[in-house]
């Protein structure tokens, strides 16, 4: 890859901060960044001290008012620029992604286009911002309600979607008028850095949005600071947890989206060609580091369940698993070593708890990239619920098929799981798929569809233990997230008429 994407965002291999429209280095901790599929450091990432992120809040709250009175329709042409340079340096952004995760390129570029969807939903600011209006509501009286941004906010935003996920956060955020601080994820910090600086290139003030790079130190900061008022969080569900429970002790309005375990229900009479590529793609893709992805498979009926494992053994044969630089690889290596390890681990305890190892990634190895952080596709099947396999969200390329007898067996497993991000089922039976998404206990339901992420103006977000807080991720729930409502009531009495005062309740009788 070009390193001259590389040089606005590191100095010396140090990958800085970016607070009030300039890199601001920061000579104290730092953490190794790697390439995956090299296992080698490729940059450091500063890690910012209290002081650090307290100059990125303070710069946020000295550009909030100007900001805040900028109109709606001033605010969507910045974005509609910024739009515009995404797609124009998309290669360069997707090569940061694939360097410092090690997603395969084009998968990296599907995500960096779902973050532009909601860039492009973020233009229509002046139509979702315009309120609500009523004439004569009493004598001569008017009402009407409004948005108002909230002031500074941040995000939290974890490895696995460098772009993508805080581009769910921060440009619905900005377009309703508020400023934002960002604390993406230290294993691949460079990419959302690189488009910190498209954005200020598209027109956007500087301290509208900034970026520091951090760990549980920059976090608490943002959770306590008073001068930020709301909190989006994307991450496992201890810390969500933490994050929901810290920041709202704080006075803060906080969304925190947490883990996932999702079953995919495969009924007998499935297209099983077409469940089978559904599930390669959303069990495996990514390595499965993806919160929405597909690791328990309920295959209902024995039959059905010998038939898929046979197919899905066959079909990860062929999985082709490198370099994410390499397009025609399926899959690339985990984000660090330390998560594979913990992966493998998984694998091992899988096999302890006796679940039936169909196929075991553990022994996969990728010429030329010895040291890079690479697991095979695994499969498991006959999984019970008692498992740890079948309960923690193991975030790796495993995939746990369980037997059930009924569909509605199937489903109970669901409802009964702590977890409730996403689910679908594979079915030809339009009773069996009504009556499973309109009972299914879970946020996120696909028919057919493996990944049922909602497009960019619809909203995202789990049940259960999958979120904290009332609101979901982008979309219309965004604008209610970052904004709050007023209503204003508004008379003027004719002149030089004095009214009675009035000792009752006012109303409109």
């Amino acid at each position: 890859m070009s390193t001259e994407a590389l040089k606005t965002v590191q100095s010396d291999h140090r990958v800085a901060h970016f607070i009030d429209g300039k890199h601001v280095a920061d000579s104290g901790r730092a953490q190794d960044v790697f390439n995956p599929a090299t296992g080698r450091v490729v940059r450091q990432v500063a890690l910012a001290s209290r002081a650090t992120v307290e100059t990125a809040i303070a710069a946020a709250e000295a550009a909030f008012p100007a900001w805040r009175d900028t109109p709606p329709a001033k605010r969507a042409r910045i974005m509609f620029r910024f739009k515009e340079l995404l797609e124009q340096h998309a290669d360069e952004i997707v090569a940061l992604v694939t360097e410092e995760h090690g997603k395969v390129l084009h998968d990296a570029l599907g995500e960096l286009q779902r973050g532009i969807e909601v860039v492009e939903y973020a233009c229509g600011a002046p139509e979702f911002l315009k309120g609500e209006h009523s004439k004569n509501v009493g004598p001569a009286i008017d009402s009407w309600s409004e948005f108002q941004p909230l002031g500074v906010v941040a995000g939290i935003t974890p490895f696995n979607f460098p772009a993508m996920v805080p581009m769910w956060m921060y440009p619905m955020a900005i377009v309703c008028g508020n400023t934002f601080v960002l604390k993406p994820s230290e294993r691949d910090p460079s990419a959302p850095l690189r488009i910190a600086e498209l954005f200020r290139e598209a027109g956007l003030p500087d301290g509208v949005f900034n970026v520091v790079n951090g760990d549980k130190e920059a976090v608490d900061t943002l959770l306590t600071d008073p001068r930020v008022q709301a909190i989006s969080f994307v991450g496992s569900t201890p810390v969500a947890e933490y994050i929901y429970s810290t920041g709202t002790a704080h006075g803060k309005r906080v969304q925190a989206l947490g883990g996932a375990k999702n079953h995919a229900i495969v009924m007998p009479d499935a297209d099983l060609d077409n469940a089978v590529s559904a599930l390669m793609g959303a069990a495996y893709g990514s390595c499965g580091e993806r919160c929405m992805a597909i690791s328990v498979a309920v295959a209902v009926g024995e039959e059905t369940g010998d038939a898929l494992v046979a197919r899905l053994k066959q079909e990860l044969a062929g999985l082709k698993v490198g370099n994410g630089c390499d397009n025609s690889n399926n899959m690339g290596p985990l984000v660090t070593a330390p998560h594979r390890d913990k992966v493998r681990g998984y694998i091992d305890l899988g096999v302890e708890e006796g679940a039936e190892l169909v196929v075991d990634g553990r022994g996969l190895r990728v010429d030329g990239h010895e040291d890079g952080f690479f697991l095979g596709g695994t499969l498991f099947d006959r999984v019970t619920p008692d498992m740890k396999i079948y309960n923690d969200e193991i975030f790796g390329p495993v995939l746990c098929v369980v037997r059930a007898n009924s569909m509605q067996e199937a489903m109970d497993l669901i409802d009964g799981h702590e977890y409730g991000n996403g689910t679908c089922i594979f079915t030809r039976d339009g009773e069996a798929a009504r009556y499973f998404t309109d009972n299914i206990k879970v946020g996120m339901v696909g028919v057919n569809v493996p990944l049922p992420v909602p497009v960019a103006y619809h909203s995202f977000g789990g049940w259960k233990r999958s979120l904290f807080g009332d609101l979901y991720a982008y979309g219309p729930d965004s604008v209610r997230f970052y904004t709050r409502r007023k209503t204003i009531t508004q008379r003027w009495p004719a002149g030089g008429v004095r009214e009675q005062a009035r000792y009752t309740f006012p109303s409109n009788t």
